[in-house]
C-alpha cells in the first residue's frame, strides 16, 4: 500500500506524519486490498461560521475498481485525523459488503452442473 501525505496551510511535522501513518496504515486490518491512500491534512482558510482555526483531514482511498473519499473537520487536527480514520472503517466495511453481495449474486446465477464419468467396461 502506498501512503501519500500532504499538508495544506500547516507545516508537516514529524508528529503529524507519524500520527497519519499510524492511523492509515492500520486500515489494512479492515480491508487488505488497498492500493493507495492520499491523505491531506491542514487548516481551512477563509471565512467560516465557526470561530477560531478549523482543521481538516481528508482521505482518498484507492481500491480495485473504486475510489472512496472521506473528509472531516474539527477544531483540533488530531481529532480530525481520528474522525476520518473511524469513518474510513465504516466506508471500507460498506464497500466490502457490496463486494460480497455482488459475489453472492454471481454464485446464485451460476448453475451447478454434474458431469458423470462414463463407465469403463
Amino acid at each position: 500500500m502506498i501512503l501519500n501525505i500532504n499538508a495544506t496551510g500547516i507545516d508537516l511535522t514529524d508528529a503529524i506524519r507519524q500520527t497519519v501513518e499510524e492511523k492509515f496504515y492500520g486500515l489494512e486490518k479492515y480491508f487488505d486490498n488497498i492500493v493507495q491512500i492520499d491523505a491531506d491534512v491542514g487548516k481551512k482558510t477563509g471565512n467560516h461560521h465557526r470561530k477560531g482555526d478549523i482543521y481538516y483531514a481528508e482521505v482518498t482511498i484507492h481500491v480495485p475498481g473504486e475510489t472512496l473519499f472521506v473528509e472531516k473537520s474539527e477544531d483540533d487536527l488530531y481529532k480530525a485525523i481520528n474522525k476520518v480514520k473511524d469513518h474510513c472503517k465504516y466506508v471500507l466495511d460498506d464497500y466490502k459488503e457490496k463486494m460480497r453481495q455482488v459475489d453472492r449474486k454471481h454464485i446464485r446465477s451460476v448453475k451447478a452442473y454434474t458431469i458423470e464419468k462414463p463407465d469403463e467396461d
